[in-house]
């Protein structure tokens, strides 16, 4: 399990969809919200877009890994996007606020956790600006939240500053790539390479 997080206007969204498309054995966990589909979003794809009351019914059911309000929005994983990740034998790929990257590193103590920071506050800004998707107010309200949410990056396993897109995309293939090879994912095939050995010294 990859979680990566990052301030609005970071660039996460532009550098996950590399990733998803030059990796292979890796899917992206579809995250319920309680927002509006913005621009081209379509439901199923870049998230399940749900009622308030859907979305209450699924968290008391235990439905949701994590969850969280953001901008006064709800948004969670759904459990059921890991078991079929589980399910199939490929790694999943999790975008998650602060508060949700939070709660999955108490509950999954072997996900690789990801902060993706801007160059500065002035290109956070001008980044935010340039999409042209938000009215002052709710700039002005990403980049508070951004400075409170970049003082969390000590409690990830990585950090990666988005000054080269390019450049951060290879880094966070590298993570994944790695986080693929620890002990813990590859013991059983090792195990298996370990019983060649014995049964060549027992004969």
């Amino acid at each position: 399990m990859i979680v990566v997080s990052a301030p609005s206007g970071a660039g996460k969204t532009t550098i996950l969809a590399r990733v998803l498309r030059d990796l292979g054995g890796i899917r992206f966990s579809v995250s319920h919200t309680t927002r509006a589909p913005r621009g081209v979003e379509r439901d199923g794809v870049e998230y399940h877009f749900v009622d308030q009351e859907a979305f209450l019914r699924l968290r008391e059911a235990g439905g949701l890994l994590e969850w969280a309000e953001v901008h006064g929005n709800l948004y969670g994983t759904g459990v059921a996007e890991i078991e079929r990740a589980s399910a199939a034998g490929v790694d999943i790929l999790l975008d998650l606020d602060v508060q949700g990257a939070a709660q999955v590193r108490r509950r999954i103590k072997d996900a690789v956790t990801v902060f993706i920071l801007p160059p500065s506050y002035e290109v956070l800004e001008h980044r935010l600006r340039g999409r042209g998707q938000d009215d002052e107010a709710t700039i002005r309200r990403r980049l508070a939240a951004a400075g409170r949410e970049i003082d969390a990056f000590e409690n990830y396993d990585y950090a990666i500053v988005n000054d080269d897109l390019d450049a951060c995309v290879e880094e966070l293939k590298s993570i994944v790539r790695a986080a693929r090879c620890r002990v813990a994912v590859v013991s059983e095939r090792a195990r298996a390479i370990e019983r060649t050995f014995q049964s060549v010294q027992e004969a």
